[in-house]
């Protein structure tokens, strides 16, 4: 028996990152969201969600940004140092889980948000933070301006994001992985295979670390650094707003 209901149909996004296809996308594969990174990372998003929540370095008070938040687990991490903490997504259906799994928690919030016209006011974030979402956005500089827009002066910018690892002999690997092991591990564990299509040829169409360094510059922040973690798989981008 089939199902004439579009919404049970594979929803894959392409590179023109057309808003509706990407966020449709990710409310089709919510359910099964963190099973399917852990099992693809090799438990890796747990070390590297510790590693971005340690570079955020969230204090009780602060009012911090989580854009892109997904199922919100980087946000409910940042939240447990008593940070007032806004996880906003533009899938409905991934804000949904993430509320469902933490909407407990007294100083965690929900937002459906797009990352090219945030709906907040100038200067509002002590910090912000995006992790593996900068990559889905059709215009990402734009996102940048709009994550300067409302950061405080002398606020923190924390960007998480597939990358490209500098040893050749590994990066070989890691596109190999990624081109034909990665979707068969999103099918075992049930979620849209073609989905995890369209994560590879993102991956593979982003700029590397230093460009996008340069685009964190462009959008007027200072203190641009950033570390490899895993090799390179990803990498890790720290900068701040002038005071």
């Amino acid at each position: 028996m089939t199902s004439n209901d579009p919404r049970s149909e594979p929803n894959r996004a392409d590179l023109g990152k057309d808003p509706a296809r990407v966020s449709g996308m990710f409310d089709q594969v919510a359910a099964g969201y963190d099973r399917t990174n852990t099992a693809m990372t090799f438990g890796n998003d747990v070390l590297w969600r510790a590693a971005t929540t340690r570079a955020v370095a969230p204090k009780p008070g602060e009012r911090i940004l989580d854009l892109g938040a997904g199922t919100a687990s980087s946000s409910a991490s940042l939240a447990r140092s008593g940070a007032r903490v806004v996880a906003a997504d533009f899938s409905p259906g991934m804000l949904a889980e993430g509320e469902r799994r933490h909407g407990s928690m007294r100083n965690l919030s929900f937002v459906q948000a797009d990352a090219t016209a945030l709906p907040f006011g100038d200067d509002e974030f002590d910090a912000v933070t995006m992790s593996y979402a900068l990559r889905n956005v059709n215009d990402p500089k734009k996102a940048l301006r709009e994550l300067f827009r409302v950061t405080k002066p002398g606020g923190r910018l924390v960007i998480n994001e597939f990358s490209t690892p500098p040893a050749p002999l590994f990066r070989g690997a890691y596109r190999f992985y990624n081109a034909q092991v990665l979707p068969r591990v999103a099918r075992v564990a049930g979620t849209n295979g073609e989905a995890y299509d369209y994560l590879n040829e993102s991956i593979a169409a982003w700029p590397d670390q230093k460009r996008l360094a340069e685009w964190i510059r462009e959008a007027g922040w200072i203190d641009v650094a950033y570390r490899n973690l895993t090799f390179g798989i990803v990498a890790l981008h720290r900068a701040r707003k002038p005071a």
